[in-house]
């Protein structure tokens, strides 16, 4: 009874004052809570006192004093005909705590009541389109801005800018500038922050010499905005004359400027300015302190970072969410998970777990060092989770190679109401790339046009790294030329080293010269994405001329722009410009070792490369890629099986390159039984499943490839080309036509039949097997022929089982009439085919009408056909082609002997022989695999 009569007295007070003075009241003194809010909305509409303006207007902004939004809102809403004061004072104060939704909501609402807008309601609502992205409402407005004729405020024009470049359409942006004739400060700073924020670094500059082309002068948000962007590209000399200009114009020391300062000072390649500066404001607060640790981090400077952070501590400064977010980045680098997990603790003694930047991070750090579980446990936590947040976690998916799942979390975050950005197409991007979803990345690619954001630089870079990891470079080349505006040097490297990488060297050269010519600084990754392009003995000068740009330009101590000359060099054939290269190298990493033992091996220097091995276990620990390298390299199983041991004991055996080299390894000295051992101790990976196959077929056991070849769909794995490919060489072994039906059924039934490479194996496979006629079937059902097509359907007419001559000659002579270039494994399968059949004056007719010098291989098999049919007079003239080619080959001496013996003509037997005496010429040894049993 007596809180109720307590109660009743309070709401009697304030009805009292309500009812004594109408024009003004002080709700400040009259409410203290929520309740008290409550019951003065229930006296304000039971006295129909909530028509009253000015009392209502009181009532709202106790409200929001009060943190009670909910009840500001719902008030608000009764009001049938808010008047242009009200409808302010919400949008004001609305847009002060963040909620922009609502802003927008009460906007739209005021409209449709024909409330009048004005230079207090567009500033914020503007903005409001800015935070929510919300575009075509933007849009809107900016037309009912220049309906009522409010285009040339400043406040408006600024908001305006910021708008269209926070939005990506920065173009829009500029020209509300260049349509005004005398431009603001406010304004123009607000075109320069949106030009920093999307990268576009070079248009800042140009803003910036706007700013005096106008008669105005830089003030203290200028210059916030600008040096930050002399620092992301290195323009040390610009920021120290602004910093100059800072000094003089009086704004330095500024807590705002110092931070912006050290940062740039940092990037240098000492950080003794920054340190300088550092150590040189008297009084440091959290942003100083903070700037120096994040500069530390940024230099990959771990423990330079790990102490300013101690001495931050011990100077009395606490740290904020901001100096978390400095250092936390810092465990990637240095000190690894022990670190992360102190610092995880810090931010919890220190309140700030709450912090979703702060979490940002740790859930950033945890990823980067592979614990993909700490990381997703601590995002599931997190119940006020941003766009940001998301962001880094599909992000963390990607860099740990979950491609599948980066997928799914973006999709979760646009069920959760969050609309990509710029940074999310970026990672979606790259998973898509890994995956070689091309309609995926197509669909992000639609997208980002809808959203705007395709003119951001990193969104059309990634696009054209996208589009030419999936080979596709027409889009590359498209995209590309669509980029007048934010093309850079990025976009330059990415399309030249997608070329590279598609062997379009030619192209990749080409746009080499043009970015030169059109002015673009080629930079440190433009030589390493170009220097491949030149690795072979014709581009050798090409590569020289790179070698002495990088020195001009200050990159030749760069290790891995030094790597890459190293290999260039080594595979343009001058092995010692490489080792020179690498001998004068003040610091070595494993890549600059293997690039030299690649270079050995490309010019099949194996035992040097070998002794180069050994060294290197000296001074470096060999990796996987060295292994690649080596193994091919060794001449003895026991060289092999050191290797493997290696391998083993460093812990690499499970890389799926290193297990299949090994099986190619052991069957190289003919050990199937290590072969079969290292594929069931190793990863079970489809290209593993492809060697064991292939070896057993190069092995000549086409049985256990089969069964293998069984196994493998019984696991539920899904065979690629690769495997499809052995598998029908196995059956073609097997020469078994009801297994050569069920392989093409299978392939047919996959979908393999679409790849050139396996419908030739089809082809080859059925004509082996005795089907001629199927074998035809499917060369005439080829979409496209290509050169091995027709070599195959032509030596298919000269098997064993098949022999018709005229159809392979016609077959010959059809690939010539389609505009086919017919080389010279073509007309050695022909001459094969007519040689074999004793029809050897027509072979020898096809040799004397080749178009370029025949090959030793197709004169042997000629020369062996004449041997077998007693053909002599022919045989001559071959043996002297043979002889012309290579006088001290005795093979074609000792067939010739064999074909005079045959003809019964002894004495020219003799004299060839007696001239492969006289000549010293020796047959190479034979050796047989029979063993005789003692």
């Amino acid at each position: 009874m007596t809180v109720s009569l307590k109660k009743k007295q309070e709401s009697a007070a304030i009805m009292y004052s309500l009812l004594n003075s109408r024009s003004s009241c002080d709700f400040s003194n009259l409410c203290k809570n929520t309740n008290h809010l409550k019951s003065l909305k229930a006296l304000l509409i039971v006295n129909g006192l909530i028509k009253h303006k000015l009392l209502l207007g009181q009532f709202l902004e106790s409200c929001f004093n009060l943190g009670s939004v909910d009840i500001a809102i719902s008030t608000f809403s009764t009001v049938k005909k808010p008047s242009s004061l009200l409808q302010n004072l919400m949008i004001r104060r609305l847009s002060n705590k963040g909620l922009h939704e609502n802003v927008l909501s009460v906007y739209k609402t005021c409209q449709v009541s024909n409330c009048q807008s004005g230079d207090f309601t567009f500033p914020f609502v503007i903005k409001a389109c800015s935070v929510l992205d919300s575009f075509e409402i933007g849009k809107e407005i900016h037309c009912a801005v220049l309906r009522n004729g409010y285009e040339r405020n400043v406040v408006i024009e600024t908001a305006l800018v910021d708008f269209y470049g926070k939005t990506g359409h920065l173009g829009t942006a500029r020209s509300l500038i260049d349509g005004n004739p005398q431009p603001d400060l406010v304004s123009l700073n607000a075109l320069i922050s949106c030009y920093s924020f999307h990268g576009i670094d070079q248009q800042v500059f140009e803003v910036f010499k706007l700013i005096f082309a106008v008669g105005l002068k830089p003030n203290l948000s200028t210059l916030a905005s600008v040096i930050p962007v002399c620092t992301r590209l290195g323009c040390l000399d610009t920021g120290t004359s602004l910093h100059g200009f800072a000094v003089k114009s009086g704004f330095f020391p500024n807590e705002f400027l110092v931070p912006a300062l050290i940062s740039m000072y940092a990037r240098d390649e000492c950080v003794s300015s920054a340190i300088n500066m550092f150590e040189g404001v008297k009084r440091k607060n959290a942003a100083v302190w903070n700037a120096m640790i994040s500069a530390y981090t940024q230099k990959h400077m771990a423990f330079e970072a790990y102490g300013m952070f101690r001495q931050m501590i011990l100077a009395g400064v606490l740290p904020n969410s901001i100096t978390f977010v400095s250092i936390i980045p810092s465990c990637e680098v240095g000190g690894g998970i022990l670190y992360g997990e102190s610092f995880h603790a810090r931010v919890i003694k220190h309140g700030l777990e709450n912090q979703v930047s702060v979490l940002t991070a740790l859930v950033s750090m945890y990823a980067k060092l592979g614990q993909m579980h700490k990381a997703e446990n601590l995002f599931d936590r997190i119940s006020n989770r941003n766009l940001l947040l998301w962001n880094v976690m599909v992000s963390a998916y990607v860099r740990n190679s979950l491609w599948d799942t980066s997928l799914a979390a973006f999709c979760e975050m646009q069920l959760g109401g969050f609309s990509p950005d710029a940074v999310s197409i970026v990672s979606i991007l790259s998973a898509c790339s890994n995956l070689e979803a091309v309609l995926l990345g197509k669909c992000a690619h639609a997208f980002s046009i809808r959203k705007g954001i395709d003119s951001n630089p990193n969104v059309s870079n990634a696009l054209l790294a996208f589009y030419s990891d999936c080979r596709q470079l027409t889009s590359s080349f498209k995209l590309f030329h669509e980029m007048v505006d934010t093309r850079n040097t990025v976009s330059w490297n990415t399309l030249i080293s997608g070329c590279a990488r598609s062997g379009e060297m030619e192209k990749a050269v080409d746009l080499g010269h043009r970015m030169q010519k059109e002015g673009v600084v080629l930079d440190l990754v433009t030589l390493i994405s170009v220097l491949p392009v030149y690795c072979h003995r014709d581009y050798l000068g090409h590569g020289m001329t790179l070698h002495g740009y990088a020195i001009k330009r200050g990159f030749s101590s760069d290790v891995y722009l030094v790597n890459a000359l190293i290999s260039a060099y080594c595979k343009c054939g001058d092995l010692d410009a490489g080792r020179y290269l690498f001998e004068v190298m003040s610091e070595r990493c494993i890549v600059s070792w293997n690039a030299l033992i690649t270079g050995f091996r490309h010019l099949n220097l194996q035992k040097e490369a070998l002794v180069f091995f050994s060294q290197m276990m000296e001074y470096q620990r060999p990796n996987s890629v060295t292994l690649l390298n080596v193994l091919p390299l060794c001449y003895s199983h026991l060289q092999g099986k050191s290797v493997h041991a290696f391998a083993i004991r460093t812990g690499v055996l499970q890389e799926t390159h290193l297990v299949t080299s090994l099986i190619y390894m052991y069957a190289r000295f003919e050990n199937m039984n290590s072969c079969l051992s290292v594929f069931e101790i190793g990863t079970k990976d489809i290209p593993v499943w492809n060697a064991i196959i292939s070896v057993n077929i190069q092995a000549k056991y086409p049985e256990k490839a089969v069964w293998f070849f069984y196994d493998l769909l019984r696991m539920g794995l899904q065979p690629d080309n690769i495997t499809v490919l052995s598998l029908v060489s196995a059956c073609a072994q097997l020469n078994f036509l009801n297994l050569a039906h069920s392989v093409m059924a299978f392939v047919i039934c996959k979908g393999f039949e679409k790849d050139s490479a396996v419908s030739n194996a089809l082809i080859d496979m059925h004509a082996r097997c005795g089907d001629i006629v199927t074998a035809k079937k499917l060369f005439e059902g080829l979409v496209e022929k290509d050169a091995v097509s027709w070599r195959v359907m032509i030596n298919g007419y000269s098997c064993s089982h098949a022999g018709l001559v005229e159809q392979g000659g016609m077959v010959l002579n059809s690939m010539v009439e389609n505009g086919v270039s017919a080389g010279m494994d073509h007309y050695a399968c022909l001459v094969d085919l007519l040689g074999r059949k004793g029809h050897l004056k027509e072979a020898y007719g096809v040799v004397k009408k080749l178009p370029g010098k025949p090959s030793a291989t197709l004169l042997e098999s000629l020369l062996g056909a004449c041997c077998v049919h007693g053909n002599v007079e022919i045989g001559e003239k071959i043996s002297g082609m043979l002889l012309e080619m290579d006088p001290d080959n005795p093979g074609p001496y000792v067939i010739l002997s064999n074909i005079y013996a045959a003809a019964g003509r002894w004495s020219d037997a003799i004299k060839v022989r007696a001239n492969i005496d006289r000549r010293r010429l020796r047959k190479a040894a034979g050796c047989s695999l029979l063993i005789r049993e003692k």
